[in-house]
Order: structure tokens, then sequence, then C-alpha cells
């Protein structure tokens, strides 16, 4: 099996798709103007206390308050606040707690006004970005996340991944940790641990904790409602979280970016660092690995499985809704049971794709095919449970019900991924009224006169619909070679299949849009 990162980089986000064996496994878009990630520490100003709910809403400088629920405050809650204040106060002196006092542990179904009472400002971890009409969600049980640990300040305990099933791998690890690791500090061992040695682990460690350093040096004058500490970008921490052995091809098509991810390869896996390739091709990087025709096929109400099945996904405010159809998939020499049976083998691969594809959270209900075979409805349970098993969003699956529906519950920490499949009539632009279509080509001429003389290009590519693409070169004299003997220049034409019919953009030799 092999897994490939492309990421495409614009003016105003980073999109990195993971394919797995050339087809779309996951896709995230990051913002570069984004104020919020999950994992990013603010110095939070507490706005109001509300006993009725248990929780408080605290300010970390969006324009709605962050959500703060008892149960997120974490049992060494009192101790965070303590170093906080004496950060604050410059009293503690070093971002190690070797000499630190610990407090006591709150309350497990204790009143959150009386553990607030009387402060100010918290120390908060984003825990969901902002969603919908929704401010962040956040938690005082703060984390940082390596490559094999998670490092937990003001905590004790070392506790391994369940996902590492070797007994004896579990004990090592737990052992070479508690050896090394500092006082009041407590650590959870990631499943890609398994097997690394002391030094990997112990230089994860050692990062993990000049990470802690520079929160303590942010924290002294950093002002309220402010990030203290960042997490990765999206890029780094998908590396982090996914990079394995089958991993065989990274391309980016941004240099300031692959140098970025170059210098992070290097630490986390030098080994790896040969598989990043800076993409140079003339088409758009999506386009050139058919991404971009992927996703148009992925991300609209109806998703196409094979054999004429498909899906229906309906989103509302309360829930996720899947039908599986089988179309007109039907084998003669197969009984109802059986077909039914395949069809939804097929659709509970697309249903966890899917919900990796577009993030997914909250509540879906799948709607499959009618099965009165009690075997046939387990071993459909069986398969959903095994394709969603490395879904790395926290996620509970409930067995069939006899009428067919099954239940899931997926954690959600950032908005759904949308990918608008949709578009505007290319003739009317959604006005419903039509302009005269065969100005077209002089419009586009008009336009490519004026980029040639007036802004004085010398280079120019055109970006079109392939049949646009077709109208300009085919024939003789094509219409390309026509404006060749006019204006004593080549223009190359570039066919973008994701453009609609009339649309058309001009480039230079640096692939920069020319703006008219």
């Amino acid at each position: 099996m092999q897994y490939e990162l492309i990421i495409e980089s614009t003016t105003h986000e980073v999109q990195i798709a993971l394919l797995k064996d050339k087809r779309l496994h996951e896709l995230h878009r990051e913002k570069r103007n984004s104020t919020f990630s999950v994992g990013d520490i603010h110095l939070g100003k507490i706005k109001k206390i509300m006993p009725g709910l248990n929780a408080a809403f605290i300010d970390v400088g969006y324009e709605k308050d962050a959500f703060l629920h008892y149960f997120d405050l974490g049992p060494q809650f009192l101790s965070l606040a303590s170093y906080t204040k004496k950060v604050l106060n410059g009293s503690q002196k070093d971002c190690r707690l070797d000499h630190f006092h610990l407090e006591h542990d709150i309350e497990k179904a204790g009143k959150i006004g009386q553990v607030l009472n009387g402060q100010n400002l918290v120390l908060v971890q984003i825990a969901k970005e902002p969603i919908s009409t929704k401010g962040p969600r956040i938690t005082s049980e703060l984390s940082l996340a390596g490559r094999y640990i998670v490092l937990i300040p003001f905590a004790e305990k070392v506790s391994v991944s369940q996902k590492i099933k070797n007994a004896e791998e579990r004990d090592r690890l737990r052992k070479i940790l508690q050896g090394i690791k500092p006082k009041h500090f407590g650590i959870i061992v990631r499943t890609v641990a398994e097997g690394k040695t002391v030094n990997e682990i112990e230089t994860d460690l050692k990062s993990l904790i000049r990470k802690w350093d520079v929160l303590f040096q942010n924290l002294k004058t950093v002002q309220p409602t402010k990030k203290v500490l960042g997490e990765l970008d999206r890029t780094s921490a998908i590396l982090r979280d996914i990079l394995n052995a089958d991993f065989n091809n990274i391309q980016v098509d941004d240099e300031n970016l692959y140098e970025e991810v170059k210098t992070y390869l290097q630490n986390i896996a030098p080994e790896k660092k040969d598989i990043l390739k800076l993409y140079k091709g003339k088409l758009p990087i999506f386009e050139h690995f058919g991404i971009e025709k992927q996703i148009k096929s992925s991300f609209g109400k109806t998703v196409p499985i094979r054999n004429g099945a498909y899906l229906i996904i309906e989103h509302t405010e309360a829930m996720h809704v899947i039908d599986v159809n089988s179309g007109h998939r039907t084998k003669s020499d197969s009984s109802q049971e059986l077909n039914a049976l395949e069809v939804n083998m097929d659709a509970a691969v697309e249903v966890a794709r899917q919900l990796r594809l577009r993030d997914m959270g909250g509540i879906i209900v799948v709607d499959f095919i009618d099965m009165g075979n009690v075997e046939n409805r387990n071993a459909l349970y069986q398969k959903i449970r095994e394709e969603m098993k490395n879904d790395r969003a926290k996620h509970q699956i409930l067995p069939p019900t006899k009428f067919g529906l099954v239940q899931i519950t997926r954690q959600r920490v950032r908005p759904e991924m949308s990918v608008e499949t949709l578009e505007k009539c290319p003739v009317c632009n959604g006005s419903g009224e039509i302009g005269s279509t065969v100005l077209l080509a002089d419009e586009l001429e008009s336009n490519l006169r004026y980029v040639l003389k007036e802004q004085n290009e010398k280079n120019i590519i055109l970006h079109t619909n392939p049949y646009l693409a077709a109208y300009f070169t085919k024939g003789f004299p094509s219409i390309r070679m026509k404006w060749f003997m006019k204006y004593k220049k080549w223009i190359k034409i570039v066919s973008i299949s994701s453009y609609h019919i009339l649309e058309y953009h001009f480039f230079n030799s640096d692939q920069e849009e020319i703006s008219l």
C-alpha cells in the first residue's frame, strides 16, 4: 500500500491531499490567515461564570467567547493556575517543575464557581476550532504532542497507547519513559513509538521540554487573550501524526513551504527526506495528480460507489444522514439478501472514506439496505468498524438496527470540510439572463491584445476549459495560429478540466496570473 502527500499552496490557503494507492484518502485545508488551530495555547480572560451550566466563558481573542466546562479543567487545574500566577508575577524562575509544589486535584463532581473564584486569567488550550456560530471549545488540561509521545505537565503517570498490543513492548516503553521523564510531567506514549530506540524517544522528549520552555518565556510578557504557544501548522501536524514507512512520495508546489517541510522532516524522520520533491510542472499540482477530479466527484450530494450503487449525503443542524442506494445493481444469479450484503459492504468502505474526507462530526446515521439475516448484519458491523479503525478522530459505532440503520458519533474539532461541486451557469452566471456567447472569442482576443500591447507581457500562457482549448487550437489555420501571425507571439494554451466551459485565465512564464 502506497501513501502520497500532495500539497498545493495558494495566496489564501494550503490544501493537503493524502492519497492511498492514488485514491484520495483525506483532504485538509488551512487558511493562511487562520487565527485558531487545535492545540494552540492562549492566556484566557474569564468573562462570565455560568453555575447552571457548570461552565465559564473565556475571552481568547475570538469574536465569541470560548466555552470551558468544569470537566475540561483537568484534575491538576489548581497546579496550572498556581504556576501561571507565579510566572506572571515573576516568582517562578525556571520552566521546569522539579521544585514546583503541586496542588491537590480538584473534585470530580465539583462546581466551577468554587474553582475559578477570585481568578481573572487562565491558561487554556484550543480543543475545537470555532464552528458555525459557536466560539472555540477549550480545555485547561494542557498537552504538548510530539512524534512519539505526548507531554502532560503537572502529572506523573506514564501510559501507553492501547493500539500497542505487545505486552513486552508496552512494558519496555513504560520503563524507558519512567527513567527519563522530568519530575511532575506525565507522558502518553503514542502508537508510532513502537520499536523506537531510547535515543529517538529521548530526543522527542527533549524537543517537547524546549516547547514548554518557549511557553514559559512567552507567558512572562504575553497580553491577556493572546496566543502563548502555537501548535504546528496543519502540514507539519499531519506529517507528525501519519508519516510511516509506507510513505513514498511528498510533493509540494511552493518553494518556501518545501523548505519548511524539508526542515521538519529532517528533525522527525531524516530517513524520509529524499521522498520530498518540489513540484515544478506547468499544470496546477492537483490537476496533474488527478486530485481535482476526485474532489469534484467525492463532495457532491450524490456519491457514486461502483456498478451503479451510490450514496446520498444530507447535512442538517442536528445530524448527518447517509442513504445507501443499490441503483440498478443486481445480479440475476444472486438473491436479494446477497445483493444487499454486497452493496452494503462496498458502501461501508465509502462511508468511512467520506467521514474522513469531509471531516464530518457529531451524529451520523447511515441507512443501509435492509438485510434480514443477523449474520449479514454482524458482518456489515465488523466491516465498518474495520474501515474506521485507522480514523484518527475519536468515534463510536453502534450495531445495525433491524431497520438497517447504523449510528455513528465522531469527534468534531474543526469545521466540516465543504467543497462546492455545483457551479453557476457559465452562460448567465446565475442571473437567468443570457449574453451573446458568440462574442467570447472577441472578448478573449481583446484581453489578449491588452496584455500583449499595454502590459507588454512577453510569454503568455492561456489556461482554459478543454472545449475552449480545442476551439482555439484545432483546424487550419487555427485561431491560435492567426494570433501568432497577427501579434508575432506564440500563445501556449493549457486545458484545465476543473474550469467551467467559458472560463479562462492568463499566466506569465513564472506561473503568476496576469490581472486584467
